[in-house]
């Protein structure tokens, strides 16, 4: 009898057991986020917007206190869209992993190559980004993204000052 309640209780030790997936490369949060890439890069922002809840919050380089809102990202995506005759993420340096905290919240981490061309210099940036979101029940509740700007910005505001200049020179009169 002691052998059949010992074999018991190992069993049910062993059933109650999870065996809980916290870290992987394939999960149905990474494509999703895969499809959020894509629909970036081609300025399809209506399918973009499905993969977010209504109440997301992005914080793409700022703090939470000067996050922005799934309107106001997209907002932003369409007024940089303006300015660039393309842009892409590499595919070959593009990497995804998904991981589940102590806290039991769902992240997929995304590290890319972006590239753009702005359209006033025809010079292409490449830019190293990493983003990561939070997934509740399949939307992205919060997405936080870093990438260093500072050499697009740069030119920017040369071309912004350049186009100042001729536009304050008057032709002489004879």
């Amino acid at each position: 009898m002691k052998k059949i309640l010992l074999i018991a209780m190992l069993i049910a030790f062993i059933t109650s057991c999870k065996n809980e997936v916290r870290y992987t490369q394939n999960s149905p949060e990474i494509d999703i986020y895969k499809k959020v890439i894509k629909d970036y890069e081609i300025g399809n922002w209506e399918s973009l917007a499905t993969h977010y809840s209504d109440t997301a919050k992005i914080l793409n380089n700022v703090t939470e206190k000067n996050a922005q809102s799934l309107a106001q990202m997209i907002a932003q995506n369409k007024q940089d869209a303006t300015i660039f005759s393309s842009w892409k993420y590499v595919p070959e340096e593009s990497e995804y992993e998904m991981v589940v905290t102590d806290k039991g919240e769902t992240w997929v981490n995304f590290w890319g190559l972006w590239q753009g061309r702005l359209t006033a210099n025809n010079q292409l940036y490449e830019i190293p980004v990493h983003i990561t979101c939070r997934f509740i029940d399949g939307k992205i509740v919060k997405e936080i993204g870093y990438w260093d700007i500072s050499a697009l910005a740069l030119d920017l505001q040369k071309l912004k000052e350049s186009a100042s200049t001729e536009a304050s020179i008057e032709p002489m009169n004879n």
